[in-house]
């Protein structure tokens, strides 16, 4: 009974690890290869791992008379808009501002699911929403305007948190028809296609196909294309879902807060990047705002499942 309290815990904590790390090996990457190789490598990679799962029958996936349309509109978001947007924004920004405004991911879902699901906040969740979005505009107003390259980043990676919004709201109503397994290997697929054409049409008008190849032999490159195609696109897949399968929804949610943490640790120790008084107070402000998302949508629910039951 204990492993059971324990393990959807870890598996969040790994989860949580894996995804704050990803931040810092896109960096590292970044300093030998260009961003859309560094996405055709990863997502080509994760597609390779996922259709040889399917191969051996490890997951298992069943495509026929089911929307695939709607897949495509899924995919447009999550991978190819979502990831132009992150890549472009993590080149231009430091590895602790882009765990940041990932922190913003729950806030905006909040947002776009009162619009399109009709899932109307109450008003000590739409106080915490704005509670996390001043602080998104504390560590933009705050940061050195000179600096426009950074502040540009940031508008990237906001873009980016739109992206992964839109696709919680999609996946919430495609959840119903496909598995997800079903939904990842779409996505996998799809980003492979998209980015390695656009990475061989790229090479090819420049004729340096070679040059391309060239930089697989960078060890660090190597490296952050298995961690990001393998462990990020992947692994943490798995775990995300056993994790759903085991806690709460609200429970769950609260392990995207230590994501940005762990990110924030990665690029101040490791990359030694700066980490100003105004980031972390930005960061402070976000981070209550998103439990505060989470724990007055909580009570919601129990508010409206035990007014349920009375009418019953």
């Amino acid at each position: 009974m204990k492993d059971k309290k324990i393990l959807p815990i870890l598996a969040g904590v790994t989860t949580s690890i894996i995804f704050g790390f990803s931040f810092l090996f896109t960096k590292e990457a970044l300093d030998y290869i260009n961003p859309f190789d560094l996405l055709s490598l990863r997502f080509g990679t994760a597609a390779l791992v996922l259709i040889s799962l399917r191969s051996m029958g490890i997951i298992k996936t069943d495509y026929k008379g089911k929307n695939i349309k709607a897949l495509f509109v899924l995919a447009l978001f999550q991978p190819v808009l979502y990831f132009i947007f992150e890549i472009m924004g993590v080149s231009r920004t430091t590895t602790s501002e882009a765990g940041i405004m990932m922190a913003l991911i729950p806030i905006v879902v909040t947002c776009l699911a009162s619009v399109f699901l009709k899932e109307i906040p109450s008003k000590p969740q739409v106080a915490s929403v704005f509670i996390s979005l001043f602080g998104v505009c504390f560590v933009v107003l705050m940061k050195d305007m000179s600096t426009s390259g950074s502040i540009l980043g940031i508008f990237f990676l906001i873009g980016a948190v739109f992206c992964a919004a839109i696709l919680n709201i999609l996946s919430r109503k495609l959840s119903i028809s496909f598995k997800p397994a079903e939904i990842t290997l779409f996505m996998m697929c799809i980003g492979a296609l998209f980015f390695n054409g656009i990475s061989i049409l790229n090479h090819g008008i420049k004729g340096d196909m070679l040059n391309y190849i060239i930089k697989l032999k960078e060890i660090k490159v190597v490296i952050a294309v298995l961690y990001l195609g393998v462990l990020s696109s992947v692994v943490a897949f798995f775990l995300t879902n056993y994790n759903l399968s085991k806690l709460e929804a609200s429970r769950a949610a609260v392990f995207a807060n230590l994501t940005t943490v762990i990110s924030v640790f990665a690029g101040v120790f490791i990359r030694k990047e700066s980490f100003t008084i105004y980031q972390f107070l930005g960061t402070c402000m976000i981070l209550l705002g998103v439990w505060g998302t989470n724990y007055y949508g909580e009570k919601k629910e129990i508010r409206i499942k035990a007014r349920d039951a009375l009418v019953e």
